[in-house]
């Protein structure tokens, strides 16, 4: 579940003007072993060593895999940055970080045309970094540094000495003045400047300003204090480097200002392109971090550490980026495994078949914990079912107080109807039925099952029942909650079944359509859907996700575009955007006590139904796969440090 989005010790530091650390130190108890098989490593001795805590600066020594032996290639010294990346991807205290051994190919498996969410959140390299995605702490990642002034409004950031693309240019500050010279502020590239780069963090707020320091060091400032910038860089909304480092010396060649539109022409015409039409090429050509496992990504220069070099109808095959900046302790560029291997299938079914055979060294996107069962019983073909945290609440339930329908807006907006659905929505069943026991009952929402109570304020409310059995609205007709929904996720259209019965005790009409979910996300935005199920963020307080474009769909238009679409909120909805908006921009201290009221006001009005909490997702690691963190944070995580991962022997 990716929607496809931030920090608390280190953060505070760079408050007071101090830069972060480059990079945090390293501890790691040993760790088991064994032998490979199917995936196998080429080199290394049949145990992992612990991991000792370095100061990145004294690894004077680097070693590099096998398999570019050979290959045409510098010194690995000279292909790392003068400060390459110590791996922290996961906090001490969650991985027993071994040294790992080269070598072996990673199986996954997709039911997606050029995607692979696991691969993509492996491949996802953001500017800063924060352990375990927790949003404690903010180091160092494809940049080495940064400093916050005193005031929160002026970031200076320091880039890595050395850090080269995948094709062995180097990175500097000219990277960063391309991407937001020539491609973020142009408005014919970039229509609709990001509002998370203007000041408040909103579309209403002034452009941020940027500054060329030098070769390695650039500014970014905000006419107000914006402490939650370094959160947004690290983790939100999942954006990688690409936010501010691309590949000038790649692009350019497609770019008006530095090629004459007449020499573009030929590469127009050969993308399939009309006449003039450089913006479409660019952008065909310009590959963000979304499009990382797209075949079209094929020879783009990168700073993941895996790329794309080959994708047929069945298979994508991504290899080891010779230049990638990260090592572990021991001076091992990283990653450790050589090459992944994405295989497609015909559907969600067939992904489970290559799971539970065996075929399949990592999943986490595709595992569902209604499946668990299966994926135990079948533990014997060689991989390990484990359950870590869920990094999103998966099956939200939502009523769009939004639909121009005039009658569904009069009930649906009345905060009595709202608790009335909550009051009969029986958490235990649900946890039970659908989750065998793996979720608790929401914690900042009223959870407390009372059908009788339900049924008064429906009565309150004037909604009589009619010869049918069922409740009518204000227009004197019956009722009805139309579900639509679609099959994102196993668990989306089991539950609605049974959320369907549960409100139809109240004497509700209560009906449920299952949609391609290609056209569920069409109807979504146009405004058309009255009631639907899909996950929200809110176990991940900096991602500031409360479900606003499903449940205000014109309201959160209105809002993101600065009044421009969409129809004003009322009061009680303004209250809490203008809450969201102030977690966004603050520092992190400030931004959890102001989530703790966003979640206070979420638990009154109820706009949507956050029904369960601390839900599980199943983890599928091949036995023999190392520096797996477990069962202990987010599930998500573990695809942040794939890096790390390796074959035992």
């Amino acid at each position: 579940m990716l929607v496809l989005a931030l920090a608390v010790t280190t953060a505070l530091a760079g408050c007071s003007g101090s830069p972060a650390p480059q990079d945090a130190e390293r501890s790691a108890d040993n760790g088991a072993a064994g032998e490979t098989e199917g995936s196998k490593g080429e080199d290394g001795g049949d145990k992992g060593e612990p991991a000792p805590v370095v100061d990145v600066s004294t690894i004077t020594e680097f070693q590099q895999s096998p398999s570019l032996e050979g290959k045409d290639l510098p010194p690995v010294k000279d292909r790392l940055p003068e400060v390459p990346k110590l791996t922290n991807e996961m906090p001490a205290s969650m991985l027993n970080y071994e040294i790992g051994r080269y070598g072996g190919t990673l199986r996954t498996v997709t039911s997606v045309i050029d995607w692979d969410a696991d691969v993509f959140v492996m491949n996802n390299e953001p500017l800063l970094n924060t352990p375990g995605i927790l949003g404690e702490e903010i180091t160092g990642n494809v940049l080495e540094g940064y400093e916050m002034s005193e005031d929160e409004k002026v970031f200076t950031f320091k880039m890595r000495k050395g850090l080269k693309w995948s094709d062995g240019e180097p990175v500097t500050t000219e990277d960063v003045r391309f991407t937001i010279e020539d491609i973020l502020f142009n408005k014919e590239l970039t229509p609709i400047f990001p509002a998370y780069l203007h000041s408040g963090g909103k579309a209403t707020g002034t452009p941020m300003k940027f500054e060329l320091v030098d070769e390695y060091t650039f500014k970014i400032s905000f006419g107000e204090p914006y402490g939650g910038l370094l959160i947004g860089l690290a983790i939100q909304g999942w954006r990688g480097y690409q936010q501010f480092i691309r590949p000038a010396h790649y692009l350019k060649k497609f770019h008006v200002k530095y090629t004459p539109l007449e020499q573009l022409e030929p590469e127009i015409r050969k993308a399939g392109f009309k006449k003039g039409e450089w913006v479409n090429l660019f952008n065909d050509k310009d590959i963000i971090n979304t499009e990382l496992t797209n075949k079209k990504a094929i020879g783009f220069p990168v700073l993941t550490p895996w790329m794309i070099v080959k994708s047929t109808q069945t298979t994508a095959t991504f290899e080891r980026n010779p230049y990638y900046f990260k090592i572990d302790s021991a001076g091992n560029q990283l990653p450790y495994i050589d090459s992944i291997q994405s295989t497609l299938v015909q559907d969600i079914e067939m992904v489970t078949l290559k799971t539970i055979s065996g075929e399949v060294d990592f999943s986490r996107e595709s595992a569902a914990l209604v499946k668990m069962p299966l994926y135990r019983e079948n533990e014997k073909n060689g991989y390990k079912a484990l359950l870590a945290n869920m990094h999103v609440t998966p099956t939200d339930i939502f009523l769009n107080l939004t639909h121009k329908d005039e009658t569904w807006r009069k009930v649906t907006q009345d905060v009595r109807f709202r608790q009335a659905l909550n009051m009969a929505l029986n958490r235990d069943e649900i946890i039970d039925a659908i989750y065998y026991g793996f979720a608790v009952p929401s914690k900042f929402q009223d959870s407390a099952f009372d059908l009788e109570a339900a049924n008064k304020l429906l009565d309150d409310m004037g909604m009589t029942k009619g010869s049918d059995g069922f409740r009518v609205g204000p227009d004197g007709k019956k009722f009805t909650i139309p579900f639509e929904v679609g099959a994102q996720a196993p668990d989306i259209v089991p539950l609605t079944e049974l959320v369907s019965e549960m409100w139809k005790q109240l004497g509700l009409d209560v009906t449920m359509k299952v949609i391609d979910s290609t056209l569920w996300g069409k109807r979504r935005e146009a405004n058309e859907l009255k009631a639907t199920m899909i996950w929200t963020h809110t176990p991940l307080w900096y991602m500031s996700d409360w479900g606003q474009g499903y449940w205000g769909t014109l309201w959160e238009m209105y809002h993101s575009s600065g009044g421009k679409k969409g129809e004003k909120p009322p009061a009680n909805v303004q209250e809490l955007y203008d809450l969201i908006d102030q977690a966004a921009i603050a520092n992190p201290t400030d931004a959890q006590a102001i989530i703790e009221q966003v979640k206070q006001k979420m638990g009154e009005e109820l706009f949507y139904f956050v029904h369960i909490g601390d839900v599980k997702q199943p983890l599928i690691v091949n036995e023999k796969l190392r520096n797996i963190p477990g069962e202990e944070g987010f599930a998500i995580a573990t695809n942040f440090s794939g890096e790390q991962f390796f074959f035992a022997d």
